[in-house]
Formats: structure tokens, sequence, C-alpha cells
């Protein structure tokens, strides 16, 4: 499935301060609170001591992207950072049939939004523009995002602000969107409509996909019978044409959605998203899970199935 709706995050995950990283000290991080002239790009662009970063977001053709209003977050690994991936590893991450690779590593280091060290350190964990969640650590040792030390904060841009960090984050391997369900085990109903609909492999596929996801318990909410009949042949087109009116084109994060209120779904109709009583909602149906990354998408968890007219 192509992708007909696009919420765009231009993608910062390589952006290069201005300043110099400097050590961590064993309990305080030394914050630059400095405020450079133009966008993330342009702070990397005059570094000079990220050149590994700004060669990896030409190389993924990311640069005017990376141009964007944002605002994002970058946790900005240096030259060093890179090098402990070895000269061999970057090479090969550097030629153009790779480009997907380095993309996904690329967008690993951003979030969107202008988040201060401040909100990162009392955060458990951030939501990376790949869909992987960021894990945040902070104790008398310093602060660590997925594993890498944070040796400078706060260096702000017009666009967002970078977190400089010593050591490359990879992205864990993530399962499909149908991998992310089976693993689950309270999207058995889901998944088999799917399947009954013959959708099984274009949720497999590369996406990326939005999935509204109900549960079992949601689908129970459906008067007696209706999971029953839909699963029958004779009714593929419309169980499909439901299944599909639960999946938006792209990959929109909850709060994606809930700034552009709406979105056209693979069925052809719009969902709305709204804030009822302090929840996240999708045409009425709460979110009771959001932003579940995969490696084809992401996933929010419904607690009722959605109908289109």
């Amino acid at each position: 499935m192509k992708t007909a709706f696009r919420f765009v995050f231009p993608i910062v995950a390589s952006l290069a301060t201005a300043l110099p990283a400097q050590e961590v000290t064993p309990k305080v991080v030394e914050a630059s609170g400095q405020r450079a002239a133009g966008t993330i790009v342009d702070v990397a662009v005059s570094a000079g001591s990220f050149k590994t970063l700004v060669a990896a977001v030409k190389a993924a053709g990311l640069v005017e992207a990376l141009s964007g209003e944002g605002p994002f977050t970058v946790f900005a690994p240096t030259d060093e950072a890179f090098a402990k991936l070895g000269d061999d590893t970057i090479a090969t991450l550097l030629k153009p049939e790779n480009k997907a690779k380095l993309v996904e590593i690329l967008t690993y280091h951003v979030v969107p939004g202008k988040l201060p060290a401040a909100k990162v350190v009392g955060a458990k964990s951030l939501t990376s523009l790949a869909g992987p969640a960021i894990a945040v650590e902070a104790g008398d040792g310093g602060v660590t995002v997925a594993g890498s030390g944070v040796v400078k904060t706060d260096v702000f841009a017009g666009n967002g602000v970078i977190h400089v960090i010593d050591t490359v984050m990879l992205p864990p391997a993530q399962p499909t969107i149908v991998e992310l369900a089976a693993k689950a085990g309270t999207f058995n109903t889901l998944l088999a409509a799917a399947k009954a609909a013959g959708l099984v492999d274009a949720l497999n596929g590369d996406g990326p996909l939005t999935v509204f996801a109900p549960t079992d318990e949601a689908f129970a909410k459906l008067p007696k019978g209706t999971v029953e009949t839909l699963l029958k042949p004779e009714n593929k087109a419309k169980l499909a044409a439901i299944l599909t009116f639960h999946v938006v084109p792209g990959r929109v994060e909850a709060r994606a959605a809930i700034t552009a209120g709406k979105a056209k779904t693979l069925q052809g109709q719009e969902v709305e998203f709204a804030i009822v009583d302090g929840r996240v909602t999708v045409n009425g149906a709460n979110v009771i899970g959001s932003d579940l990354g995969a490696k084809n998408g992401v996933v929010h968890v419904l607690d009722a199935v959605i109908l289109p007219q």
C-alpha cells in the first residue's frame, strides 16, 4: 500500500552542534544554553566536529527535510561516537544501496518537538521518528539515551534543540504490524479478520501504515453474531472495508493526529481525532494505547471498533 496521506516529519537525525562536546562529569552534564543562528542543519554545517554525521545526512538524502520548521530534538553523535562503529561499518552505511538503513539509524536520533534537557530527563522514554522508543535513564553517572551518554545539552537552533551524545544509537529490530499484534496476544479477532479479508500481506508490507487496532474486547462489544457473520467468505468485501477504515497511510504519531484533527483512511473516508475527558479518541473510540512502533508503521490501540458510514 503506497502512502496517499502523509504527515511529514522532517528528519533531523543527524545534526551536529556548533559546539564541541565535552566530557560528562560524574553527576552533571554541561548545559550549553546557547542559541545558534539558523536551523539545526545550519548549526551542523558550521560545526566542524560532526563531519561523519553531516556526511550521513547527505548520503541519506535528508538535508532538505532537516531544514524544515520542526521543532525537533536531536541527539547528535560526535565524530568520535561514529568512530566507535569502525571505518568499514561507516563506509558500508554510506553506500547508496544501504540508504534505507542509514535513514532508519539517523531518524532514531530525532524526536519531534523541542525538548530541553529538563524535559528529556523527566521522561522515561521518548518516541523517535524512526518509531522505536528511546529509553532515558538519569543517575549519579549522568544521563543516557538508549545507552548512549549525553555529553552536552541545550544547544538551541532556530528549529529545535540539540543534545550531544558519545555513542551512535542503533535502533532495535522491530516486528511488522502483524507480528506486533500477534505478540501482544490481545488482537486475535483483528488478526483473524485481517486474514479473512486477505489483508495480512498488506499489513506486513513496507508501509508505512498507521493502524487503529481494536482489542478482542472491543470486537466483543459488537452485537452478538456480528463478528461471525463478517468472517464469512461472502462478506469479505464488507470486512475489508471495515478493517481499512482503521488504517491511515503513513506513520501518524498521536501528537500529529491531534494536531491534524482528521485523516483519510485506506477505505476512503476520514476519521476524526479529538481529546475527550483528557483521552484521545478516534471517531468516538478511546485510544487506550498509543505510538506502538513497528517496522512498517505505528499502532494505536482502540477500545471499540469504528465503522464507516
